[in-house]
């Protein structure tokens, strides 16, 4: 009863400031009084940390805490805070003004529901407030996928890779069409398939299969090195029953958020338990793309028949050699490739394969309107558009894949 008495007299503190001088971040305070009216209080980084253990801290909802450049060397205070507050179920925004990426990134993984710069954007804090309180359905009702992962598992599946040469030339189209081809041959030894999103920045494997981004796609990438079977499977989400897939995360994220040991670790967890695991890559060449590039068994390199695809195959064929990583792997393929009977188109292919030293040893043709519908309705063309000349050569090139596979296999 004693600890009903208060909220009689005044309201209770629904959420606090924390920083180490509140007055230097004078558009928080307005849009805190804004958001909050009087229902708000502030605190030092030290007085956070012996407030959360007092019973006013109970009916805390939220805390701000704004840094800025000169709270990076105490980022282990920061941490600290957003650890202890999230142990009592108390959600973080983090406000920052002139802070590295790198430190950003640090308190990010300790935990921080949302990040907001300062200077405040109009009404930013307000929103940031309100999707805190929007109710999150993976919460309320948790995602379940149908695909445990078995402690233990000993598959070595191939890796096949898509990445596009230069924008709209079709990767994800592939990667998308090609995962599920593979996961929906209808013999008896259909394979186990993964699809993995890792234009971390751009990614719409999500969008072609009309599947949710949730949060713990970053959680995980975060934090592989404490990966394991369970993480890993919670964070797939699976579609038709047939396709597991990992999704980009749900907000935009540097490229280099992720190092080669961590990409590493993604790939051999879904090779252990999966007998084809297709990744969709970025445009950019980043400091991992020699992992995944080192790690894959096709490597496709996707194309079309124009000038701007034909510098890009250029420009990658040097960047590889001189790096003396293994350009053999690629396997250039052209989309929107000229039909059997456009002699000139064909000619033009070939021309363009001898000018620029390379082998175009797929040529996919082109699927007109349908490719664009079938993604923004999220399926596969199989299943809305069965007869398109596109898909068909895709589930050619899945069925050839997989009778490779067990060639393969049955070898070893």
């Amino acid at each position: 009863m004693s600890s009903a008495m208060p909220q009689q007299e005044m309201a209770p503190i629904v959420a606090c400031t924390i920083s180490r001088d509140v007055q230097n971040f004078d558009l928080l305070i307005e849009d805190m009084e804004t958001a909050l009216g009087e229902s708000w209080g502030d605190l030092g980084f030290a007085e956070a940390l012996a407030f959360f253990s007092q019973p006013e801290a109970e009916t805390l909802e939220f805390v701000a805490l704004a840094i800025d450049g000169e709270d990076e060397d105490n980022l282990v205070l920061m941490g600290e805070i957003i650890t202890q507050a999230k142990s009592r179920d108390i959600r973080v925004i983090l406000i920052a003004e002139d802070v590295t990426p790198a430190s950003l990134h640090q308190l990010l993984r300790k935990g921080a529901d949302e990040f907001v710069p300062y200077p405040l954007p109009e009404q930013e804090l307000q929103s940031a407030i309100d999707r805190l309180n929007k109710p999150d359905p993976a919460a309320a009702e948790p995602v379940r996928n149908p695909h445990q992962l078995h402690s233990g598992s000993s598959r070595e599946g191939a890796v096949i890779v898509s990445q596009g040469l230069a924008g709209g030339v079709g990767s994800t189209t592939l990667a998308v069409n090609l995962a599920w081809e593979l996961a929906a041959l209808s013999d008896a030894d259909t394979p186990s398939v993964c699809l993995i999103d890792l234009d971390l920045q751009h990614g719409s494997v999500s969008t072609y299969l009309d599947l949710p981004r949730r949060e713990i796609v970053f959680e995980m990438l975060s934090e592989t090195d404490t990966m394991d079977e369970d993480i890993f499977s919670q964070a797939l989400l699976s579609f038709q029953d047939r396709l597991q897939v990992l999704t980009a995360p749900s907000d935009m994220v540097p490229l280099d958020i992720l190092g080669p040991e961590d990409i590493e670790r993604v790939i051999n967890m879904a090779r252990s338990h999966f007998d084809f695991v297709v990744i969709d890559m970025p445009k950019t060449l980043v400091q991992w793309t020699e992992t995944v590039l080192n790690a894959s068994h096709v490597y496709f390199a996707l194309m079309e028949l124009d000038m701007r695809s034909a510098q890009n195959a250029l420009r990658m064929k040097r960047a590889l050699q001189s790096e003396e990583l293994p350009f053999e792997k690629l396997r250039f393929a052209l989309n929107r490739a000229p039909k059997f009977t456009d002699l000139s188109g064909k000619s033009r292919v070939k021309r363009m394969g001898e000018s620029l030293g390379i082998s175009i040893d797929l040529q996919l043709p082109d699927g007109g309107k349908q490719v664009t519908q079938c993604g923004d309705h999220g399926l596969p063309m199989a299943g809305s558009a069965a007869k398109n000349p596109l898909r068909k050569e895709i589930a050619k090139l899945a069925q050839s894949l997989h009778e490779l596979g067990q060639s393969d296999v049955q070898a070893a």
